[in-house]
């Protein structure tokens, strides 16, 4: 019988099983998954945090019964220490540090990624206990919510104003906490132009969440039951609670170990059929770098939903099949507060570096026809290639009602198939009064793109 092994349970790797099952019944297919929680949300956690998810059993998008049922045997709690991969062993121990060497036929690596533990003084030495948290895991989201629920807490201090800093903003103030969050860039959410983050900033503080931007935080130390966090050009407040969630990094090391060949940002190399240079090792998810539709060199775009396509065609590769990653474009939205925050594809300085000769144009246009009560202005920056017209990025703000999230969808298909901005006009999409207009915001966008690029083509207005 064919043995495959995935290293992982999380998105990657539970994708890659049920592929793998779906298209081969016959293959024995285990998952070594380091904690006692495979296949559960990350992406969750912040909304576990808030209340608004009581049941931290809710996150799981399958229960381990479903898994076992779809004919998925589970290793929990054992870590991969080592891949043999001449021998086509896998070496790995149990909580007691007993070790068992599995062997394999096709292995597929889905180790993910880790929290980038910033240079900050006293982050070593302080944890959960004292109230210092990294949020990854869900061992992590446990010990946040027992520091919330046993040490009182009203002030909480977020260093990063990621995605997840921006989510556990919300989340720590629906609690109830007096938050500030510090960002060593000059803006939050460093993945969308600086106008939009103006007015992400605006939200926050409209929600009395303090923003400090442009400060790096360099120390935290305890004194008393309190948390004193010190930073660049005086910066010190005194808290109770700190998380720090700068972003992560591939947790790339087992199969490096093995002499895997390393990609962007010290990720795991692979082809488009998800393929590393070791024989029979596949890899995906957030330890790999990806392949960008638009781009003609990799990048490292660590996405859950990156990682459960990347999952399946390795999963599908991993039993004889032929698949390959068609790319992603890095599409992502964020809800803060009442807002929502999106982008797909590349912005103006990323369309530049990549050689294309971008221009970039701010539109405002209501979610639906204004005479219908209720209208609201979403936010869009479009930029595009002025010598070919194509339609390279899009982002987009508006309230958390105006259907951002399905309209940056209906942008990355567009920018999947490379259309111009005049073929993304031409799109017939829905229309009725309470809904849209006759022209969506993206199509109105795509309007206003080609109206500046025709007149203008060669002006650096609104190029940045």
């Amino acid at each position: 019988m064919t043995r495959v092994l995935i290293v992982g349970g999380s998105d990657a790797g539970v994708s890659a099983g049920l592929r793998a099952r779906e298209l081969a019944p016959g293959v024995e297919i285990t998952l070594v998954v380091a904690d006692a929680y495979p296949n559960f949300s990350i992406c969750g956690i912040p909304y576990h945090v808030s209340g608004e998810v009581p049941d931290w059993r809710s996150l799981a998008h399958r229960s381990q019964g479903d898994l076992a049922a779809a004919g998925l045997q589970l290793l929990l709690e054992h870590t991969a220490q080592r891949i043999d991969p001449a021998a086509r062993v896998l070496t790995v121990t149990d909580r007691g540090g007993t070790e068992q060497a599995l062997a394999y036929d096709t292995l597929i690596v889905a180790t993910g990624a880790v929290p980038i533990r910033p240079p900050i003084v006293g982050l070593d030495s302080l944890g959960p206990a004292e109230g210092v948290h990294l949020l990854h895991t869900m061992d992590d989201t446990f010990a946040l919510t027992d520091t919330l629920t046993n040490r009182p807490a009203e002030r909480a201090l977020i260093v990063g104003a990621g995605y997840i800093g921006m989510e556990m903003a919300d989340s720590l103030t629906v609690r109830g906490l007096s938050v500030t969050v510090v960002e060593a860039l000059p803006q939050v959410l460093p993945t969308v132009d600086p106008e939009l983050a103006t007015l992400v900033e605006a939200e926050l503080v409209a929600h009395r969440v303090e923003v400090v931007t442009g400060t790096t935080v360099t120390e935290i130390r305890q004194v008393g039951r309190e948390l004193v966090v010190s930073g660049a050009a005086g910066f010190n407040r005194t808290v109770d609670l700190v998380l720090v969630v700068v972003g992560v990094r591939p947790d790339a090391a087992l199969a490096t170990a093995a002499g895997a060949a390393v990609g962007v940002r010290g990720a795991l190399a692979v082809d488009p059929h998800m393929r590393t240079t070791l024989p029979d090792v596949f890899a995906a998810g957030d330890c790999v770098h990806t392949h960008h539709r638009l781009l003609p060199e990799p990048t490292y775009l660590p996405l859950g939903t990156t990682a459960h396509k990347q999952g399946r065609v390795a999963g599908e590769n991993a039993v004889g099949g032929d698949r390959t990653f068609a790319g992603s474009l890095g599409t992502q939205v964020v809800k803060i507060f009442d807002l929502a925050v999106a982008r797909t594809g590349l912005r103006h300085h990323e369309a530049a570096t990549a050689g294309f000769a971008p221009r970039t144009v701010p539109v405002v246009a209501d979610d639906h026809k204004v005479y219908y009560p209720g209208a609201q202005p979403v936010q869009v920056r479009i930029t595009g290639d002025t010598r070919t017209g194509q339609i390279l990025g899009v982002q987009m703000l508006g309230a958390t009602t105006t259907g951002v999230a399905k309209r940056i969808d209906t942008a990355a298909a567009a920018l999947y198939h490379h259309m111009r901005a005049d073929e993304v006009s031409d799109l017939d999409l829905s229309y009725t009064p309470p809904l849209g207009s006759p022209w969506d915001i993206l199509q109105a966008a795509a309007q206003a793109w080609e109206r500046q690029s025709r007149a203008r083509p060669r002006d650096p207005v609104d190029e940045r």
